[in-house]
């Protein structure tokens, strides 16, 4: 259930408040549920954060979260997959990961759920890429089609739109072990 404040609330009161289920973000002032993951979107989920952590993770380049809280510029949002290059990952001095990330993805990847604002997604993308991710997909299962989004040196948008199954999908540089196409990923939903 979402949680509606008597008062407007600051982005460190909402962090103080217990976890929804499924994930509440923190938008513009505003404290919105996502909706409740079902088969499709938990499938493309979970075999896309196995896939990118197969290439990325053994070698130290990267690393996949499904559902992470990432904190930063005044939202509070919770990709459906969020990636951080191996560095940037927030590690408490013994060598631990961190429970909070105060930072943005470096690749944010969503699944557009049945229902699910597609604005309000695509929004989210847009407010990591301004904050310094180099790309973030948005996977629509019931299109068949992925749209990437991108920001070049100049820090002008470029959203290209995949919908061939043979076609290859960009990363980002870091993320160059990892190779998908639009079919394979769609075809996990056959598996």
């Amino acid at each position: 259930m979402v949680q509606v404040p008597t008062k407007p609330l600051t982005l460190e009161e909402f962090l103080a408040l217990p976890e929804t289920k499924p994930a509440s973000e923190f938008i513009d002032g505003n404290i919105l549920q996502k909706p409740m993951p079902q088969g499709e979107h938990s499938t493309l989920q979970g075999d896309l954060t196995s896939a990118i952590n197969a290439a990325l993770k053994p070698p130290k380049i990267g690393r996949a979260y499904p559902e992470l809280r990432c904190t930063f510029g005044g939202r509070s949002i919770v990709p459906d997959v969020a990636v951080f290059r191996w560095e940037r990952i927030p590690r408490q001095p013994d060598g631990r990961v961190e429970n909070v990330f105060m930072l943005p993805p470096d690749w944010t990847i969503e699944i557009l759920s049945p229902g699910q604002s597609q604005s309000r997604v695509i929004r989210n993308i847009l407010h990591c890429l301004s904050h310094g991710a180099e790309m973030g997909w948005l996977l629509d299962p019931e299109e068949g089609c992925i749209f990437v989004y991108g920001a070049n040196q100049s820090v002008q948008l470029s959203v290209q739109l995949f919908d061939e199954p043979d076609s290859v999908l960009p990363v980002p540089a870091f993320a160059e072990a990892v190779r998908l196409t639009v079919g394979e990923i769609f075809g996990w939903l056959q598996a």
